[in-house]
């Protein structure tokens, strides 16, 4: 027999084995079930971090999560207790900083307020690993993820404060757009823009806590912020955008779990490698259709004189 046809036998029947071999063991199945939780909650959460343009504080609020877990272990409580407690902390914090317009210096101000938090809860968290005299197994894992070890009380519980996030972020939805594509206009009729913000970082830092888990603390803006600045390439209509957002954050996640499952390498780094080449496609297509309507648009006058 031909050996393209051999191939084309044997390929299907390694890739059913493989794809049982992935479900064979119970840590894939709550590393799946994890990750797609998570990877909806980023994705939609994340929409609206890079719409309102709060990066800095997703990141923040993610690096937050490593000292939150590293006191939480050094107490001898729930690691997850630490994740949740210390990144709704510093979310209350960068809350309470003044955000005005960038005139009166509202964003410098929000911005001192979240670099100090960083700068002091990292430093923090490497005090309590120093602190802990024992040995801490986790620490790579805290600070660049694993799918080892997830358990079904960790499942459970992201995905309860999944949809306690998802419920309130519908919830809010149509105002906190409102809010973020014009903060000013939305004032003027009455929105209440300076709580909705404090509602959004609340939902964000429960958001940070639950991808940190499968992440770890250093790479959750793969999830936060990739897929949907992927989206936000591809469409600007805010329903396609989160559809897109969460469509594009779930292949990552499945696909990510896959390789580092059969590969050597850790997970966070196939999670930021294939959001990463999502989002430079995305790009590179975004730039290309723009260059096109340009030319559309210059030989529109020309041809009509001529």
């Amino acid at each position: 027999m031909h050996p393209v046809t051999l191939l084309a036998i044997a390929w299907p029947a390694r890739l059913s084995a493989d794809l049982r071999g992935l479900f064979a063991y119970h840590f894939m199945v709550n590393a799946y079930e994890a990750g797609t939780i998570v990877a909806v909650l980023a994705a939609l959460v994340g929409w609206f971090m890079v719409l309102r343009r709060q990066s800095f504080a997703g990141h923040t609020l993610s690096v937050v999560a490593f000292p939150g877990a590293a006191a939480a272990t050094l107490a001898g409580v729930s690691v997850g207790l630490g994740y949740y407690g210390f990144c709704l902390g510093a979310a209350l914090l960068i809350a309470l900083a003044p955000r005005g317009s960038a005139a009166v210096g509202g964003f410098s101000q929000e911005s001192a307020v979240i670099g100090t938090v960083q700068a002091f809860t990292l430093a923090s968290g490497f005090l309590f690993v120093a602190l802990y005299h024992g040995f801490l197994e986790g620490v790579n894992s805290l600070l660049f993820g694993t799918f080892l070890g997830i358990t079904n009380g960790q499942v459970l519980t992201m995905l309860l404060v999944a949809l306690g996030v998802l419920v309130t972020l519908a919830l809010v939805g149509r105002p906190l757009l409102f809010a973020s594509i014009d903060p000013a206009v939305a004032v003027a009729h009455g929105v209440p823009v300076r709580l909705l913000g404090a509602v959004f970082l609340v939902l964000l830092g429960l958001t940070a806590a639950a991808t940190t888990q499968v992440t770890g603390a250093l790479l959750v803006f793969a999830l936060l912020v990739m897929p949907p600045a992927t989206a936000q390439r591809l469409t600007a209509r805010p329903a396609l955008g989160l559809l897109v957002s969460v469509i594009v954050a779930l292949g990552v996640i499945w696909s990510a779990l896959a390789i580092a499952y059969y590969t050597p390498y850790p997970l966070g780094f196939w999670v930021t490698t294939l959001a990463f080449g999502l989002y430079v496609v995305a790009a590179l297509g975004a730039g290309l259709r723009q260059r096109r309507g340009r030319r559309s648009a210059q030989r529109g006058p020309l041809q009509r004189a001529a």
